[in-house]
């Protein structure tokens, strides 16, 4: 056994418990304080282990922050891919079904948590301004790319017509998305469950009159 700061005896963590422990406290010191006011020191006691240990694992703040940052964007993609597992394959209710998926994307990106890394993100723009491309590479593509595949499955089926799947892709996650930013002011207060549906609703009908085939369209 092993004493915390505290003084309270809590069983010995290995590595890499040690390494998710410093990760967690610094997502949640960094999206608190952001980046200018968190200090190593204060990730240390949230993680309760000693400073040099944060170095030992993960380096200075600069270094700990471009890992955090990388790691809880790749936490959300992965979520989001699995989101879009349930990406329809017919048109028995396209509209249904896109309109059901729009809202599981929109939980992964649009929590509480998700709202924090965004803003943290865009702050620290200018401090860090490769970290946004390292973070569309590892992230924001990969789910165009995922989603795009999905609707270019749905064109070549008949079922719509996509002319350039990524940026239908692009198109589909700005119309869905778009008024979230306004409604829940960059996340810092709830988004009325009423005005949610409307905003989604909104971009998925705008998405198909765009690429619903002609011959489908009601005259």
């Amino acid at each position: 056994m092993r004493e915390s700061e505290s003084g309270t005896a809590t069983a010995p963590r290995g590595r890499v418990q040690k390494r998710q422990a410093i990760l967690d406290a610094a997502l949640s010191v960094f999206t608190r304080e952001g980046y200018g006011l968190a200090s190593i020191d204060a990730i240390a006691a949230e993680a309760g282990v000693a400073k040099p240990t944060i170095y030992n694992h993960l380096g200075g703040k600069e270094n700990l922050f471009r890992i955090v940052m990388v790691e809880a964007a790749e936490q959300s993609r992965t979520k989001i891919l699995q989101a879009l597992d349930a990406f329809p394959t017919d048109a028995t209710d396209l509209r249904g079904q896109l309109t059901a998926i729009a809202h599981r994307v929109l939980e992964c990106q649009a929590g509480e948590r998700g709202w924090a890394l965004q803003r943290l993100i865009y702050a620290e723009a200018p401090r860090f301004p490769d970290l946004c491309d390292t973070i569309r590479a590892t992230s924001t593509d990969q789910v165009t790319n995922a989603l795009a595949g999905r609707l270019a499955w749905l064109s070549n089926a008949g079922h719509l017509d996509v002319p350039d799947p990524v940026t239908a892709a692009h198109q589909f996650m700005a119309l869905i998305s778009g008024d979230l930013p306004l409604l829940s002011a960059l996340g810092t207060r709830p988004v009325n469950g009423a005005d949610l549906d409307r905003a989604v609703t909104a971009g998925v009908d705008t998405f198909l009159r765009a690429f619903t085939p002609r011959r489908d369209h009601v005259t």
